[in-house]
């Protein structure tokens, strides 16, 4: 079966030329002009990862990708004319995977789907396989070739959230709504303590991954090349 991508983008210049090289490569391609058409298509297709621009008439690209990630467990990309942190920020805190400043090569984006429609295979499992560290949901345990590491829950969790997205930026609100849920008692100091002891334990450990600081944003796990 195909996999499905939605293309959002009030261009119709960009739409065509998004589905020539998609479809080239053989995904299937849906194009809306504007987040109300996108929301209609998301509601009835099967959609595996949205291409968003952020300057749309009614619902723009920041709403929309809000949406997805409110609604749906897909990937987003999303497309600006606009290079500013201001602007990154903005997209990553309505949670988008990953962003693309206009104007940009078609193979760039090819390979950035590719990778993103990758990493997203692994949150549906059960075993994260980073090389030679293997994280273990359904035991809480981690290990590192044969030694095991255990880590007490919320550690572990958290670990498994950024793992789950190599090189998606997580803000520390999105972390704390994720990880630790309705406890109003945990703030933003609470990710900070947690990955200064995720690094504590893995820095000497293993090369695979590392914990990386997103400045301004967050944080972001980032899988070495083995």
């Amino acid at each position: 079966m195909k996999i499905t991508i939605l293309v959002a983008d009030d261009d119709a210049h960009i739409r065509e030329l998004l589905r020539f090289y998609l479809e080239k490569e053989g995904y299937r391609v849906l194009a809306a002009a504007d987040g109300s058409q996108a929301s209609a298509l998301l509601e009835r297709e099967k959609v595996q990862l949205a291409i968003v621009d952020v300057m749309m008439p009614g619902k723009n690209g920041w709403e929309l990708c809000k949406e997805i990630r409110d609604y749906y467990d897909l990937p987003v990309i999303m497309l600006t004319a606009k290079g500013e942190v201001r602007d990154k920020e903005k997209g990553f805190l309505a949670g988008t995977d990953d962003y693309l400043t206009k104007p940009f090569e078609p193979t760039e984006l090819l390979y950035r789907i590719k990778a993103l429609l990758r990493r997203y295979q692994m949150v549906s499992k059960q075993v994260i396989v980073m090389h030679h560290t293997v994280i273990d949901r359904v035991s809480h345990v981690v290990k590192i070739k044969d030694e095991a590491v255990h880590l007490p829950l919320k550690e572990f969790e958290l670990l498994a959230q950024l793992a789950s997205f190599p090189d998606r930026t997580f803000t520390r609100d999105q972390l704390l709504d994720l990880v630790w849920g309705g406890d109003n008692e945990s703030d933003s100091r609470t990710i900070d303590v947690h990955i200064k002891r995720l690094r504590e334990k893995f820095t000497d450990k293993t090369d695979d991954f590392v914990i990386s600081t997103v400045r301004g944003l967050g944080y972001k796990l980032e899988v070495r090349n083995g």
